[in-house]
C-alpha cells in the first residue's frame, strides 16, 4: 500500500501545492510571455516571509499579513524587471536567479529579530487553523492532519480559481498581446503596443502566482525557512511546467502532481529493493542512504528522453515553446 498511498500523499501536500503554483506562475511568465525567470524562488519566498514576519513579529491579522506578501512580490517585480525587460531574455535570466540568491542570503543572515536566520519563522499559523472546519480524524485521509487537510482544501479551491483567472485572460485581447511577445516582440511593437509594460505586467502576475505558493508552503509546513527557496525551487518548478507542457492553463498542476507522485514512487519502491536482508538490488550497487539521490537521477533521465523524444510535454504543443529572445 505504500507505494500508492505514500505519492498520492507527497502528490497533494502543501509542499507540492506551494510548487503548483510557483510554476503557474512561470507559466505566465515563461509560457505565455517568453520571460526567462530562473528566480521564482524569491516571489514565494518574499510572499511567505512578508506573511509570516507581518504575523509573528507584528501580531497582523492574516488578511493584512497576506495582501503584504502581494505587495512584496509585486515590488520584487518591479526591482527585477524595470532594468532588464528592455534587454533580451537572457539578462533576466541572470538578474532573477541573482536576486533569488541575495534574497535568500538576506533572510538567512540579515535582520535575525525577524527571519531568525536558519532556523526559520515560525507561530503564524494560529489565526489561519482557528478557521479550520474540519474535525480530528484518527488517522487522517492519506495520513494528512486536520491542519493539513485544510490547507490542501483551501489551497486546490485557489489553484482552480487561479487557473479559471489564467484562461480567461489568456483568451483576452491582453493575454493575446502576451503570446504575441513570446513569438515576436519587434512585431508587437510596430503596431503600437508598450512591449516594456506588458512585459511588467507579466511578470507581476506571475510573481504574485508564485507568492501564493509561499503563502501555501509556509502554512503547510508552520514555518518558513530560507533554504527551502534555493535554486533548486525555481528548477524544480520549471521541471513540472516543462512536464506538463508549457502554455497551457491546467498543465503545471497536472505536471506538479505527476512529478511528485513519481519521485516519491521511486523513493519508496527503490528503498523496498535495496533494504532487508536479501535485497534484490546488492549494497554494492545502491545502498539505501543513496535512495534520495539515485531517484532524482531517474526522473532526471526522464526528463530528458521526454525533451528528447517530446520537448512541448505532455499537454503542451510544440509552437508554444518558441522564445524570441532579441
Amino acid at each position: 500500500m505504500d507505494l500508492i498511498s505514500t505519492p498520492l500523499h507527497d502528490a497533494f501536500s502543501p509542499y507540492a501545492l506551494s510548487f503548483v503554483f510557483a510554476a503557474m506562475g512561470l507559466n505566465i511568465h515563461y509560457g505565455y510571455t517568453g520571460l526567462l525567470n530562473f528566480g521564482q524562488a524569491a516571489f514565494s519566498a518574499a510572499g511567505a516571509y512578508a506573511m509570516g514576519v507581518a504575523i509573528a513579529s507584528f501580531d497582523l491579522p492574516l488578511v493584512v499579513a497576506l495582501l503584504l506578501g502581494v505587495v512584496g512580490a509585486v515590488l520584487l517585480a518591479l526591482v527585477m524587471g524595470v532594468p532588464t525587460l528592455r534587454l533580451r531574455a537572457d539578462y533576466l535570466a541572470i538578474v532573477t536567479i541573482a536576486v533569488a540568491e541575495i534574497l535568500r542570503l538576506v533572510f538567512s543572515t540579515s535582520f535575525k529579530d525577524y527571519f531568525h536566520a536558519r532556523d526559520g519563522v515560525s507561530g503564524f499559523t494560529l489565526g489561519f487553523r482557528s478557521l479550520n472546519p474540519f474535525p480530528d480524524l484518527p488517522n487522517g485521509f492519506l495520513s494528512f492532519s486536520r491542519n493539513d487537510l485544510w490547507v490542501i482544501t483551501v489551497g486546490w479551491i485557489l489553484v482552480v480559481l487561479t487557473c479559471v483567472l489564467v484562461w480567461l485572460l489568456m483568451r483576452s485581447p491582453w493575454g493575446r498581446i502576451l503570446k504575441s511577445i513570446r513569438e515576436d516582440e519587434d512585431a508587437v511593437r510596430s503596431l503600437g503596443k508598450n512591449v516594456y509594460s506588458y512585459k511588467m505586467q507579466a511578470l507581476i502576475l506571475g510573481g504574485v502566482i508564485g507568492a501564493i505558493g509561499g503563502f501555501i508552503g509556509g502554512l503547510g509546513l508552520a514555518s518558513v525557512q530560507p533554504d527551502s527557496f534555493n535554486t533548486d525551487f525555481t528548477f524544480i518548478a520549471f521541471t513540472m511546467l516543462i512536464l506538463g507542457g508549457a502554455a497551457r492553463v491546467m498543465s503545471p498542476a497536472v505536471g506538479a502532481v505527476l512529478f511528485w507522485a513519481v519521485l516519491s514512487f521511486l523513493g519508496v519502491a527503490l528503498t523496498k529493493l535495496s533494504n532487508g536482508d536479501n535485497p534484490i538490488i546488492p549494497s554494492d550497487l545502491m545502498s539505501p542512504d543513496q535512495v534520495g539521490n539515485i531517484r532524482f537521477a531517474v526522473v532526471g533521465l526522464v526528463l530528458m528522453l521526454l525533451m528528447i523524444f517530446r520537448p512541448q510535454g505532455i499537454f503542451g504543443d510544440k509552437k508554444e515553446i518558441a522564445i524570441d529572445a532579441r
